[in-house]
C-alpha cells in the first residue's frame, strides 16, 4: 500500500526523501557503537572494522544518496512534428533486497539507500545468520520519520523468505548479493514470475597482479589485507595473488611472515585482526578447501589448520606453488587462505587472470603507468584497482563482469537500477524551436 499511487509516501517531495535519508545517516551514527557490536556478534567480525569501515560505509552510503534525491531527472527531446516530448525517471516499484552476511548492515544500506532515494519501496530479507543490525535498523528508519510499510524487513532463510521476494507477483525488482549459484535461481524465479528487474553481486574469484617495480613491503602487506580482510569473508578477495618471477621469492617471504603475524582470537578485542568464521558450515567448507590444496600438491607454508579447540577460528593460511588448475586457485572459498602464483610477463598473466567464469574485482600492482593501463584496460573484471585494494566508495559504481553479476551498486550507476524510464508525448496546436 505503501507504494500506491495517492500515498503519503508517493506524493512526498523529493527533497523530503532526501531529508529522511539524512536523518536516518545522523541516527545511524548516533548508535553505530551498537550497531557495530551487533555485527560482531552476528558474524564474528572484529569490532574495530565493524565500527570504522562498515559503519562508515553505512553513514557515506546515505548521505550520498540523500543528495541525489531531488536531482534525478528527464530530459527534453526534439521530435518531429507539433509535439513536444520528455522523459521522466519514475521508481520502479516495490524491491526485495537480499542480502549477505558478511557485511550485513552495508550491504542492507547498498540497497536500501538508493531504493528510498528514487522513490521505492523496500521489503529487506537479511542473511539468516546475521538479521540483528537489520532488525534494530527498522526502528530507526521508524524514528526518521519514513511512512509505514516503506521499508519491510523479513527474516527468514533463503529457500523460504528469499524465493518469496524472488517469485513474487507484486515486487517488481530483486537486488541480491550472495553466491553466484543462488543468484542464478534468483534470475530464473524473476523470469518464471513477472519478470521483475533483477541486479546480482555475485562471486568472484580476483587475480591480484605484482609487478617487479612495484613498492614490495607495500605490496605484501596490500595483498594480505586483499585476502585476510574479514577473515577472507569477502567477494572481493584477492584470492589468486599473481607474482613476478624476479620478486617471487621475496614476496612469498614476507607474505608468510606477515600471515604468522596477524592475530585470530576474540573479535572484541582490539588485538586480534581476525575474529571466527560465520558459522560451522563456512568453516567446515574452508578446512575442506585447504585439504584439497594440500591433496593436489600445493606448498602449504603457514597454517592450514584450526586456530583454537573451541570456535570456528582458522589459521591464517599460505600457500605456494599453486597452478591455476587447483581446487583453491579456482574455487571461492570465502576465507583466511591466500595463494600465491608465479607469472613471467604481462600477456601470460592478462591470460591466466582472465581465464575464470568470475569477474567481479582486480588488482595490478606497479610504477608505470603504461603497464598499470594496459592492465586495467585487459582484466575482465566490473572495478580495477592500481596500486591500491578494496577502495570501494559511495560515488563509484560497483559490480562484476560476467558470473559475478549484472547491473551495478552505488554511484550514479547504480541509481539507474531502480527507476524506470518513461517517455511522454504530447501534441501541440503549434510548435515553436
Amino acid at each position: 500500500e505503501a507504494f500506491q499511487l495517492g500515498s503519503s509516501w508517493r506524493s512526498m517531495d523529493a527533497s523530503q526523501r532526501g531529508r529522511l535519508l539524512s536523518k536516518l545517516a545522523d541516527l545511524v551514527e548516533r548508535d553505530s557503537m551498537y550497531l557495530a557490536s551487533l555485527d560482531t556478534l552476528d558474524n564474528g567480525k572484529p569490532f574495530i572494522q565493524a565500527m570504522f569501515v562498515d559503519l562508515q560505509g553505512c553513514m557515506g552510503t546515505l548521505r550520498y544518496f540523500s543528495g541525489w534525491a531531488d536531482k534525478i531527472q528527464g530530459r527534453t527531446i526534439p521530435t518531429d512534428g507539433p509535439h513536444f516530448t520528455y522523459t521522466r525517471r519514475e521508481p520502479v516499484g516495490v524491491c526485495g533486497a537480499i542480502i549477505p552476511w558478511n557485511f550485513p548492515l552495508m550491504m542492507a544500506m547498498w540497497k536500501i539507500a538508493p531504493a528510498l532515494c528514487a522513490g521505492c519501496t523496500v521489503v529487506l530479507k537479511p542473511a539468516e545468520q546475521t538479521p540483528l543490525s537489520a532488525l534494530y535498523l527498522g526502528s530507526l528508519i521508524k524514528e526518521a520519520g519514513f511512512p509505514p510499510g516503506v521499508v519491510n524487513i523479513v527474516p527468514g532463510y533463503g529457500p523460504t523468505a528469499g524465493a518469496a521476494i524472488a517469485e513474487h507477483m507484486d515486487i517488481n525488482k530483486v537486488a541480491f548479493t550472495g553466491s553466484t549459484e543462488v543468484g542464478k535461481i534468483i534470475q530464473q524465479a524473476a523470469g518464471k514470475s513477472n519478470l521483475k528487474r533483477v541486479s546480482l553481486e555475485l562471486g568472484g574469484k580476483s587475480p591480484n597482479i605484482i609487478f617487479p617495480d612495484a613498492d614490495l613491503d607495500f605490496a605484501v602487506e596490500e595483498a594480505h589485507q586483499a585476502l585476510f580482510f574479514n577473515m577472507g569473508q569477502m567477494c572481493t578477495a584477492g584470492s589468486r595473488t599473481y607474482v613476478h618471477e624476479d620478486i617471487y621469492e621475496e614476496f612469498v617471504s614476507k607474505s608468510v611472515e606477515r600471515a604468522k603475524r596477524r592475530t585470530v582470537g576474540d573479535p572484541f578485542d582490539p588485538r586480534n585482526e581476525n575474529g571466527p568464521q560465520v558459522d560451522l558450515d563456512q568453516y567446515e567448507k574452508i578446512l575442506s578447501l585447504i585439504e584439497s590444496g594440500k591433496n593436489e600438491g600445493a606448498k602449504l607454508e603457514c597454517g592450514g589448520a584450526a586456530a583454537a579447540e573451541k570456535g570456528y577460528f582458522i589459521q591464517p593460511t599460505v600457500f605456494t606453488d599453486v597452478n591455476d588448475n587447483m581446487t583453491i586457485a579456482k574455487e571461492e572459498i570465502f576465507g583466511p587462505v591466500m595463494s600465491i602464483m608465479k607469472f613471467k610477463d604481462i600477456d601470460d598473466v592478462i591470460k591466466r587472470a582472465n581465464d575464470t567464469s568470475y569477474g567481479l574485482v582486480a588488482a595490478v600492482y606497479t610504477k608505470n603507468l603504461d603497464t598499470a593501463m594496459t592492465m586495467a584496460n585487459s582484466l575482465q573484471a566490473g572495478t580495477v584497482w592500481v596500486n591500491c585494494y578494496n577502495r570501494i566508495y559511495p560515488q563509484a559504481p560497483f559490480g562484476g563482469f560476467k558470473s559475478s553479476g549484472l547491473g551495478r551498486e552505488l554511484g550514479e550507476y547504480g541509481l539507474e537500477q531502480y527507476t524506470e524510464v518513461k517517455t511522454v508525448t504530447i501534441k501541440l496546436q503549434q510548435k515553436n524551436s
